[in-house]
């Protein structure tokens, strides 16, 4: 049982951070119905700017965590004036291939620098164990957990206290609509991205501890986005919840199953969740309340 327990809290811990990457796919495609498909290459590049700014330009590391989230919100909102923002009244998958080609150009700026490129690096951030009881922790993994909720709590406030949170509300249920009441549309697509952005790089963060920083840790995104699915795509609890059922399913079946089987076993849950819930978790849990 102590084992199981462990696990789980390794599946919750796992499953925050795909919930993260999940969310920011969710906050982009309700304000924008866009699919980003450089969230991956975000969150890379999130963690190699802490990495650089703590490691290479010697700042404290909170300031260079935080500076990273910062700037990688800011490059999120520049892409979005840049090119995303020519994309709008085309077909979707102009935007899809945008964000496809915005990944790949941050990945070889990434993989330009020599260092980044070839070797496997890792923050110090939280890498003692804690000991809860009989249970000893990874500290990585508790402020994973505990970050996770702390953002969950700030954007619940924000879509609920705030005005710019309503407006994106808004923009979300009829763009249309919200135009007509006065809602700046162009300025919340932007925000919405930069939103996306520092999520995806948050989770890069959080990511570091647990599996260090290197070239490929972006595509733990591939995990991420069937969440992202399972959730209903356009509800940020659904996404979140999702994101925790597929860490928790990954973590169990790595105790019990082969190895490799461990990399299967969530995909077909995921089948499995979607064919009885088929608009996702989000979907499922609103028609229930009606």
């Amino acid at each position: 049982m102590l084992a199981v327990a462990q696990v789980l809290i390794s599946g919750i811990a796992l499953g925050c951070v795909y919930g993260l990457v999940a969310l920011s796919f969710v906050l982009i495609y309700k304000a924008t119905e866009t699919v980003s498909f450089m969230q991956g290459e975000l969150l890379m590049t999130g963690a190699f700017a802490a990495l650089g700014l703590h490691l290479g330009a010697g700042w404290p590391l909170a300031a260079a965590a935080a500076a990273a989230v910062a700037g990688t919100a800011l490059l999120g909102a520049a892409f979005e004036r840049i090119a995303l923002r020519r994309a709008v009244g085309r077909p979707h998958l102009v935007a899809v291939l945008l964000t496809f080609g915005l990944g790949l150009m941050l990945r070889g700026a990434v993989a330009s620098v020599p260092a980044a490129a070839q070797e496997t690096h890792r923050l110090p951030i939280a890498a003692d164990a804690v000991r809860l009881g009989p249970l000893t922790l990874a500290a990585g993994q508790l402020l994973v957990i505990a970050a996770t909720m702390l953002v969950a709590a700030l954007l619940a406030l924000f879509f609920r206290a705030t005005r710019t949170g309503l407006a994106l509300r808004a923009l979300s249920e009829d763009a249309r609509s919200a135009a007509l009441m006065g809602v700046p549309v162009a300025r919340m697509h932007t925000l919405a991205w930069a939103l996306g952005a520092g999520l995806a790089a948050l989770a890069g963060l959080l990511l570091a501890p647990v599996t260090f920083i290197h070239l490929n840790m972006g595509l733990i995104a591939l995990k991420a986005f069937p969440a992202a699915v399972l959730g209903g795509l356009t509800s940020l609890p659904g996404a979140l919840a999702a994101g925790i059922f597929l860490g928790v399913a990954e973590a169990l079946a790595g105790l019990a199953l082969p190895e490799g089987v461990k990399d299967v076993v969530p995909y077909a849950l995921l089948m499995l969740a979607l064919l009885l819930f088929p608009a996702g978790f989000g979907a499922g849990a609103q028609g229930r309340g009606r």
